[in-house]
């Protein structure tokens, strides 16, 4: 499938240069396995998981599980429920999906809903909480996990929501499939964020608090100390 080119993103910048800490998320794991869902779940109010497809839970374009996603997504259907999970994609389930035949051979493949939405990340709020209406109340019962700062986690802080950003699962040869838009990008804005200057580091140091996940201190939600070692070069391998 071949992606449109994303004029929600292009038309956000103007809020993230007006406020660049909405790129920033409140927790860097390498993978969506380094995540404690019960206590998402328990302990920081959360009702639903949305996470974004390529390069967060497959190989881009393929419909099944990356061996180093599979825990973790296996962990947050146990916790959250079926329902209570749903993939929301920038390419399959949106206008450049066709009759949504991507959509529903995910849905087939990989056991897990994929959210019909028109308008790309950061934008599709409205098709998000429809999705989950029989359990969210409010967005920031959502979390939102993804390998992308300009659209994934952009969008989780715009809404309020608790934002997770992982490494992209594939690297080199392997991501050889992957958006040439997105695979050009990634590394500027995980530069951007991560790197070793000021900038980064004001950003960082404004992230949006969550309503009540109080931060890593008082409630650990990534799971083992080795994903916690992650330094800021590690963060800009992402290509």
């Amino acid at each position: 499938m071949v992606q449109s080119l994303n004029l929600k993103a292009l038309a956000s910048l103007t809020s993230i240069i007006r406020r660049p800490y909405l790129v920033s998320p409140h927790v860097f794991v390498k993978t969506i396995s380094d995540i404690d869902y019960r206590k998402l779940r328990d302990e920081c109010g959360i009702r639903g998981v949305i996470f974004d497809k390529d390069n967060t839970l497959t190989a881009p374009y393929e419909t099944t599980t990356h061996l180093n996603a599979s825990i973790g997504l296996r962990n947050a259907i146990s916790v959250f429920g079926i329902d209570q999970v749903a993939i929301l994609s920038n390419s399959a389930g949106t206008k450049d999906d066709p009759n949504y035949e991507d959509a529903v051979k995910i849905e087939r493949d990989m056991g897990i809903n994929v959210i019909r939405h028109d308008e790309k990340k950061p934008g599709g709020l409205d098709e998000v909480m429809k999705h989950f209406e029989d359990s969210v109340i409010e967005p920031y019962q959502l979390c939102m996990i993804g390998d992308r700062l300009l659209t994934d986690i952009v969008f989780g802080n715009l809404y309020g929501m608790l934002t997770i950003h992982c490494l992209p699962l594939c690297t080199g040869k392997d991501n050889a499939r992957d958006n040439k838009i997105a695979s050009l990008i990634r590394p500027v804005e995980n530069g951007a964020l991560y790197g070793n200057w000021f900038g980064g580091r004001i950003v960082r140091n404004k992230t949006i608090p969550h309503k009540i996940w109080a931060g890593e201190e008082s409630c650990e939600i990534v799971l083992s100390k080795q994903a916690k070692n992650v330094n800021d070069s590690d963060k800009m391998k992402s290509n």
